[in-house]
């Protein structure tokens, strides 16, 4: 079989990559193309992201592979969930989009309870109750007269953005569009009444495509400057956690999944949503997966407190490789410190570390003095939250988890591994760690008709790709 050259540009909340992903039907290989930071921009009090340079970003993918001669089959976008762009009746973007850690949400949802009960959106919605979701910024956009709203004939979810920017095309993919808050998981439909309560109208929202469905092909003017041609884009599954569970090498339905890195999404692979009292209690989410299925999941901050431990540590002219960290959180074991990495305090402090420090007090721990502790803190912090969802979640399903798969930047952390494997008690199998970009890459590959489901797709990744198993010690 001819080989097929596919493109995944995937963009997380620090940094992006343009990935090629070649596949004749039963060998697949990848190569890192280029890189390029992403980070939010802070401008009069408010948050965004540079949607403008992450074209330009795309826009130097595309052209080294013009530059390496390769003929492409496709292109596919997926990013992180909630966040969006305006765009206006002449198809303008109107400024650039809010990011989710802006702080302008902070209360949101309680406040938007009062115009309708918290147990009604989550009933509507099935998704986990979080500051940042899609509709509670919409929400505080309308109280802050936010002049892009206000001119908005749409919005478009990130991956939908750059992909119109790509293309010219508007679509509204379904796994991305499932994070927002304002999807119905069981219906597959937005609820307009969700809309309507802060007096915005539902057509702001585009009807849903399905992961698969061809966009459009590059604009005549990037087709000619990139060299490339009409290369088709395809709406893959947008949001990075369902292209990465697509790309999990798992056997059967018996499994979780973490996909770890700035953010820790664990969760399963369900037939049908699940909207239960204590789904609620809990606050797990419902979102949209591969050929209908569902990620019930739950967020769980990530790595997001070492990085930022590591930006301030920096700038104080401290600063460690990977493999240091690693061997200072080993020679830190009896560190007995650890937080909620999902306390709300911990999302965007001024200083992690001070934060950090406070909530150990307050939950009676001692708290880190050293680099090391508070890299072992992290570790041990997040295992401990590891475990306790994977008790949540073994309540409210009915198969049995007999492995977890760690997919993501995070799966090459030995350390947290074992760990996480003895505090389950079952297998933990570790990578691939490019699972978002080969996700969206066999995404593409599906779209051409080269794969028949996710369970083709899943075999040939573990067939082609190297995992890990950590077995529970001591048990």
């Amino acid at each position: 079989m001819d080989k097929h050259y596919f493109l995944a540009f995937d963009l997380g909340a620090t940094s992006g990559r343009s990935i090629l992903g070649v596949f004749d039907g039963v060998n697949f290989e990848m190569k890192e193309l280029t890189r390029f930071p992403n980070t939010i921009m802070e401008l009069h009090g408010k948050y965004y992201w540079d949607v403008f340079g992450l074209y330009k970003s795309l826009k130097e993918g595309l052209t080294e592979c013009a530059r390496l001669g390769i003929k492409l089959t496709s292109v596919g976008v997926d990013t992180w969930g909630v966040d969006f762009g305006y765009i206006g009746k002449d198809g303008t973007i109107l400024g650039l989009p809010r990011a989710y850690r802006d702080p302008y949400t902070d209360g949101a949802p309680e406040d938007y309870f009062k115009l309708i009960p918290r147990d009604q959106v989550y009933g509507l919605t099935g998704i986990q109750i979080m500051n940042f979701n899609s509709l509670y910024q919409l929400y505080r956009a309308k109280q802050e007269d936010f002049s892009p709203l206000e001119q908005a004939d749409k919005i478009l979810f990130m991956p939908d953005l750059l992909s119109y920017m790509l293309t010219g095309k508007q679509v509204c993919e379904y796994t991305e569009a499932s994070t927002s808050q304002i999807l119905n998981p069981v219906t597959r439909r937005f609820e307009p009444s969700l809309l309507e309560a802060i007096g915005l109208s539902p057509s702001l929202l585009h009807p849903l495509v399905d992961p698969g469905v061809v966009i459009g092909t590059l604009t005549d003017a990037l087709a000619e400057e990139t060299g490339l041609g009409k290369v088709p884009v395809i709406a893959v599954a947008g949001h990075d956690t369902a292209s990465a569970v697509l790309a999990v090498p798992a056997e059967n339905k018996n499994f979780a999944y973490l996909s770890s890195g700035t953010w820790g999404l664990m969760g399963v692979e369900t037939e049908t949503p699940i909207l239960t009292e204590d789904s609620v209690k809990n606050n797990f989410t419902n979102e949209g997966g591969i050929e209908g299925t569902t990620r019930f999941l739950k967020n769980i901050t990530g790595m997001w407190l070492l990085e930022q431990c590591r930006k301030e540590w920096e700038k104080e002219g401290r600063k460690y490789t990977y493999a240091e960290i690693m061997d200072m959180a080993v020679k830190s074991e009896g560190t007995k410190a650890y937080v909620n990495p999902d306390d709300p305090r911990l999302a965007n402090p001024a200083s992690m570390s001070k934060m950090i420090a406070l909530i150990c007090v307050e939950n009676g721990t001692v708290p880190p003095t050293t680099d090391a502790e508070y890299i072992r803190c992290i570790f041990e912090s997040l295992v401990r939250r590891y475990a306790e969802v994977i008790r949540m979640l073994s309540g409210m399903i009915s198969f049995p988890i007999e492995k977890l798969h760690i997919i993501g930047g995070g799966s090459q952390n030995e350390l947290i591994n074992r760990m996480t494997a003895n505090a389950l008690g079952i297998p933990v199998v570790a990578g691939p760690f490019e699972a978002t970009a080969i996700g969206n890459c066999m995404m593409q590959a599906k779209a051409a008709g080269l794969v028949k489901d996710r369970w083709e797709i899943r075999r040939i990744i573990a067939e082609t790709f190297a995992v890990k198993t950590f077995m529970p010690e001591n048990m």
